[in-house]
Order: structure tokens, then C-alpha cells, then sequence
């Protein structure tokens, strides 16, 4: 099966070589429960068992692999949002 996944994931890392790679909320938040820390590959794998859009597995291959490990989204996406953007105030509820 992990073969079959591997072999997928190039298909579509050849198909997108044209795309360029960009992040939405929605997107980003598909890899939320991923299981972090991770490697591109891991990464990959995941959003391809969970069912990710297209898009998301396409960001995932755009990135520079050198076998860096990600420890969490902030580090693919720096500008992923957090509790703070949202000036949401918690305590008045």
C-alpha cells in the first residue's frame, strides 16, 4: 500500500511542477491534527490518507525537501493565523 501511496505522490508532484505553491486557511487547517513533528513525506502521506484537497498535497510537494523535520504549520506557513489574530476575547465569555 505505501508503495502504491509513494508512487501517487510523484504522479501528482510531476503534474503540479506548473502550480505555484500558496496557502489558505482552509487548506492549512488539513494538516492541523497531521502528526507533527514531520518530514515532507510524512506530511504527504497524511494529507493523502485523510483526504486533503488537491491543493494541499500540491503545497506539500512544492516544498524545498532536504530532509528537514517540521515541528508544526507555523513552520510551513509562517503566517498561519492563531488565537491572538482573531482579537477574540475569552474572557468575557
Amino acid at each position: 500500500m505505501r508503495a502504491q501511496i509513494s508512487e501517487s505522490v510523484y504522479n501528482v508532484k510531476f503534474y503540479i511542477s506548473y502550480y505555484d505553491m500558496y496557502w489558505t486557511l482552509e487548506m492549512a487547517s488539513k494538516l492541523e491534527d497531521a502528526p507533527w513533528p514531520a518530514t515532507k513525506e510524512e506530511l504527504i502521506d497524511y494529507a493523502v490518507r485523510s483526504g486533503a484537497p488537491l491543493e494541499v498535497i500540491e503545497n506539500l510537494n512544492e516544498i524545498e525537501d532536504e530532509g528537514d523535520v517540521y515541528e508544526n504549520i507555523e513552520e510551513l506557513w509562517p503566517d498561519y493565523p492563531t488565537k491572538e489574530d482573531f482579537l477574540f476575547n475569552e474572557d468575557e465569555y
